[in-house]
């Protein structure tokens, strides 16, 4: 691979432009074809075999109009004495923002709110249309499924919003499913940050601008390309709105890291003799070789997403490893291209003075007495370390999946304000609705007395009276909670009702009943994915052993390097709970409320962070293993390795902590926790783990680190890594002394 690798850097070195055009034909053809065919992208939590798909297929077959989405619109006098009951301007405003809506394209119809105000106080209290103090009043829109609407559905409703919003006689808020399924939450200026400061620790690392830009460049061109391509996927699976989120935060940080490591060997070769194009082709072949299999093993571990079941995450794992996958092909392609423009002068734009600092890549005189020092405390170190991760740890065991509501996003959004008006005028269950689909094809006798029994339930506050499609076989009951949709109570009302109400009803009849609505899809998708969670860790963590086995040729490195990773994930995980269930500091990232776990993020994490601290391992161990293999003494081959490395390994750790660590300032409570989490995860891998944790443990282990049984290595492909150039094929050494001075 290394010669391959080498012939394609020193290539695009050397005809820089033609890959650059190459690159720039691919990319206005991508995102001509995204703005000319590209679909919208949609938020559908479906997964197969869950009770809540079961009654949303159930009303899909029925042609029934719950199948579809749904928006509320929630109206209250601006002033705060008046009801609508003695202000004749609020029910004539009122009137006219319902006409308004029902006129909308694609809107099925609405409750006729202004209607039962106009039968009385009792009438319009009992149909749930107006809030007993007569001050909120619900219009309820029914739309037709996700995949006859569009984003154009969202801004119409909005302009109606805006219409009546100019300080007239009611204040008017909506929130529902359209808004949940369209709405996308700006990120620009978070990921402008984490840009702003990559560049500055760039510049301390390198201490060139144009050094420093390469990285930039190459990272912000091949995001631009990969998230165009997102609306181009979505022919061959859905891409939820937020996978450009989550992959703008993978696809920044892995692609400036991954451009780091290969400036850093190829101004290493420059710095040695070599001419510009050889140069770029040995950072490819040596640094590029890690570069694709760290890569790999992120697009792998996030594809592995798949093992939950759940399309959406698979949907957003794809999307994900896209970005991954141009940033890898760009750094051994488009990277050396921008190289070979920059040749010599790649150390210019100097910001240090002449003489001052240590290049990242170099031996450092710091790092190797922090080496030294770790090496004579090895005891200390390894169980302080272990104890305070052990420490971080511990907030997984109150762990809780869930989903954010509306309750928890910011009061600027009309979602929230939406939220805390119905909540506070008809009780928080209003805001998530149990909708129970009943198969009545058999039996329709069963709909009362299933309708009492529900009322009945004491989680249940009221129930809408059931809808019944006699010729589809289908019944709607809608039920609402006492209490809110993120509710654990919720939750145990939804469970009560699948494994004793219906059966108390349904045990003797064919007819069938099943709990769907959002609040009931998401509680399943939760379980499923705690359910699935343990596999897809082990199928992980014995990925990564067999992969870190074969390329280091040991038993005990690969089984550290997998208790070290489950350490700083499970660190992660604890800061999370800590944050966001328990509230610890959670003013200081914006956060109005505490929120559950996000029910796919624990999964989602683990596989990207499997992946990203892979970079850091093997970029680590690789140059312990060839120091080891120069010198065979194990306590040194770590000092050497350390003071090579830790530079690198702590810019490349700052990049993606500011790039994560830029998402944790956006509005939506769901980015900041994946940004918060990842931030974290890679703090305390690529510091207290790699830096301190890797070492102290080496150093105990001595030369049993390298050990691995004789059958075991002759079966076991080898995999080489950072291979010599010289032992593959004769290379002509075109020596530069004026290259020198990196």
């Amino acid at each position: 691979m290394a010669s391959t690798l080498f012939r394609i850097g020193s290539f695009s070195a050397k005809r820089p432009w033609v890959v650059i055009g190459v690159w720039l034909l691919i990319s206005i053809g991508v995102v001509g074809a995204s703005t000319a065919f590209g679909r919208e992208l949609e938020d559908t939590f479906s997964a197969p075999g869950l009770d809540s798909q079961l009654a949303l297929e159930l009303l899909e077959e029925a042609n029934a109009d719950t199948a579809g989405l749904t928006a509320q619109v929630v109206v209250t006098p601006n002033d705060p004495s008046a009801t609508f009951f003695d202000s004749p301007a609020a029910q004539v405003a009122l009137a006219e923002i319902q006409g308004e809506i029902s006129s909308l394209p694609n809107v099925i119809g609405t409750t006729d709110t202004a209607g039962a105000i106009a039968l009385g106080p009792d009438e319009a209290t009992a149909m749930g249309a107006l809030s007993p103090d007569g001050r909120v009043a619900l219009i309820r829109v029914q739309y037709p499924v996700v995949e006859d609407l569009s984003v154009d559905d969202l801004e119409q409703v909005k302009e109606v919003q805006a219409a009546f919003s100019d300080g007239g006689a009611v204040q008017v808020e909506m929130n529902g499913d359209l808004f949940f399924t369209f709405e996308v939450p700006e990120t620009g200026f978070a990921e402008m940050l984490g840009l702003i400061a990559a560049v500055i620790i760039l510049l301390v690392a390198f201490g060139s601008v144009i050094a420093m830009g390469l990285p930039i460049g190459m990272a912000v061109f091949g995001l631009a390309l990969g998230v165009s391509s997102m609306s181009l996927i979505t022919y061959l699976i859905e891409i939820p709105s937020w996978a450009p989120q989550v992959a703008s935060m993978v696809g920044l940080g892995v692609g400036i890291d991954y451009a780091l490591f290969l400036v850093t060997r190829h101004r290493e070769f420059l710095a040695n003799g070599y001419g510009v194009v050889e140069s770029a082709g040995r950072a490819v072949a040596t640094a590029g070789q890690a570069v694709i299999f760290a890569g790999g093993t992120v697009v792998i571990a996030i594809l592995g997403l798949g093992v939950a079941g759940v399309p959406f995450m698979t949907a957003s794992g794809v999307a994900t490893s896209v970005v991954v996958l141009i940033m890898v092909l760009g750094s051994i392609s488009l990277l050396p291209a921008f190289l070979g423009l920059a040749g010599p002068w790649i150390n210019r734009l100097s910001v240090r003075r002449s003489g001052h600092g240590t290049p990242a890549g170099t031996v450092s005189p710091g790092w190797t007495k922090w080496g030294e020092h770790v090496s004579r405390h090895a005891w200390g170190y390894a169980i302080g370390v272990t104890g305070l991760l052990l420490a971080l740890t511990a907030p997984v065991l109150a762990l809780q999946l869930g989903f954010p509501d509306d309750g928890s996003l910011p009061e600027s959004v009309t979602q929230r304000r939406a939220y805390d008006l119905v909540a506070d005028g008809f009780g928080p269950g209003i805001n998530g609705p149990l909708v129970i689909a009943v198969d009545i094809s058999e039996d329709a006798t069963v709909v009362d007395p299933l309708v009492e029994t529900i009322a009945l339930d004491p989680g249940v506050m009221g129930v809408a009276p059931a809808i019944v499609n006699a010729e589809a076989g289908v019944a709607t009951i809608v039920a609402f909670p006492t209490t809110a949709p993120q509710d654990d109570e919720t939750l145990r009302t939804v469970e009560r009702l699948r494994a004793d109400v219906f059966p108390e009803i349904l045990d003797d009849s064919p007819a069938r009943a099943h709990v769907g609505g959002l609040t009931a899809n998401f509680a399943d998708i939760g379980n499923r994915v705690s359910d699935r969670l343990p596999l897809f860790i082990a199928a992980v963590i014995g990925l990564s052993f067999l992969l870190l086995m074969m390329v280091f040729r040991s038993v005990l490195v690969p089984l550290k390097a997998a208790l070290l990773n489950l350490l700083s994930i499970g660190a992660a995980y604890g800061v999370l709970v800590m944050v966001f269930q328990w509230g610890w500091g959670k003013e200081l990232i914006g956060l109005e409320t505490t929120v559950p776990i996000v029910s796919f993020i624990p999964m989602f994490m683990f596989a990207i962070l499997f992946g990203l601290s892979m970079d850091y391992e093997v970029f680590l161990l690789s140059r312990v293993r060839e120091e080891y293999l120069a010198t065979g003494d194990n306590d040194r081959s770590v000092i050497n390795g350390i003071a090579h490395t830790a530079r690198v390994i702590t810019s490349a750790a700052l990049i993606m902590i500011s790039v994560f660590g830029g998402f944790v300032l956006g509005a939506d409570p769901t980015v900041k926790m994946m940004g918060l989490g990842l931030a974290t995860a890679i703090l305390v891998d690529a510091t207290i783990v790699r830096i301190v944790l890797v070492p102290a443990t080496m150093k105990l282990m001595g030369d049993a680190n390298w050990w691995l049984p004789a059958w075991l290595d002759r079966i076991l492909p080898t995999i080489d890594i950072d291979g010599g150039l010289e032992d593959e094929f004769d290379i002509e050494v075109d020596f530069q002394p004026e290259a020198v001075g990196v």
